[in-house]
């Protein structure tokens, strides 16, 4: 590296310390939101109202396969069933992400100060996943769906990852697991064409999911400051892994069987779907946008994001 390369890396270095915030103060003020704003989802939703039949599971735009000539040849009941086939594997899907997100806060505050802000808001986290991952139960079995587990390999993949990962890593994979179903939560639970539970259980995970968002942030921008060179390269090769990974995961070819659809067909044209494309990387953005910002889309990690679908 030449003399100009390591004074903008120092320049960058500097700037970027500057800019991080107190790691108690940001846990003082996120202690206190969920202090002011947590729900119990056994009580806050009517788990008695019945099912509309005219009314969506997931908004339709959101679905896997609208706008393909597959789509079209479907009946509205088709797609509506679909919609509820779909909504339960996304369900399934986060209860796998929390699962293992909550697996990964226990490592990363075991060596820190019990007493501190930051541990306290990482218990306090843990506590609303657990509360997430009934309710996304509850609601799949409400549905009449069965669940649709993650694949073998992935299943495995990360009882591995959640074993060794470093602590940067583990943040990135907290945000790609979080920020897209976040993103597509946000459309859905104002929408009245969707079902009102679906609508009760995406306002509830909005909500929380805000204050786990911005702790992984802040931690993470920190990390990808203080962490040693070697663990911010690995932190940048594995997240481009985590993405293939979620880019794949996030539809269950299951659920077109499930519905009658042939399922060959079904998974050519989803991926073929432009805008599907244009969905997954819209809810990608903010969070490759914040990856950008602070360092880790450098290098082989861009052209891995690049082929996951979900960046541009």
């Amino acid at each position: 590296m030449g003399i100009s390369g390591g004074m903008a890396d120092l320049t960058t270095l500097r700037d970027s310390l500057g800019a991080l915030k107190d790691r108690e103060r940001v846990a003082e003020r996120l202690l206190a939101a969920s202090a002011r704003h947590s729900f119990d989802p056994d009580r806050e939703l009517d788990w008695d109202q019945p099912w509309d039949p005219d009314l969506w599971y997931w908004p339709p735009e959101l679905v896997s396969l609208y706008d393909t000539p597959l789509w079209y040849r479907m009946s509205r009941e088709q797609r509506i069933a679909l919609s509820r086939h779909e909504a339960a594997a996304l369900a399934s899907l986060g209860i796998w992400f929390e699962l293992i997100l909550m697996q990964l806060l226990v490592r990363h505050i075991y060596d820190k100060p019990a007493t501190s802000a930051h541990v306290r808001y990482a218990l306090t986290e843990i506590a609303d996943e657990c509360r997430h991952s009934m309710m996304f139960a509850r609601v799949i079995k409400q549905g009449g769906t069965p669940a649709y587990p993650p694949a073998g390999p992935h299943h495995q993949l990360a009882r591995v990852f959640k074993t060794f990962s470093t602590t940067p890593g583990s943040f990135v994979a907290t945000l790609l697991g979080e920020e897209v179903l976040d993103w597509m939560q946000r459309l859905t639970f104002p929408d009245e064409r969707v079902q009102p539970l679906i609508r009760g259980v995406t306002r509830i995970h909005v909500v929380e999911e805000a204050r786990h968002v911005r702790y992984a942030r802040e931690e993470l921008r920190r990390q990808m400051v203080t962490a040693p060179r070697w663990e911010r390269e690995l932190t940048r090769l594995t997240s481009g892994e985590f993405a293939r990974i979620f880019s794949v995961a996030f539809v269950n070819p299951q659920v077109y069987t499930d519905v009658g659809l042939d399922r060959r067909e079904a998974v050519a044209q989803a991926r073929a779907s432009a805008h599907r494309r244009e969905v997954m990387r819209e809810g990608a953005r903010r969070l490759t946008d914040f990856l950008d910002d602070i360092g880790v889309l450098r290098g082989p990690a861009r052209h891995m994001w690049r082929r996951s679908g979900l960046l541009a």
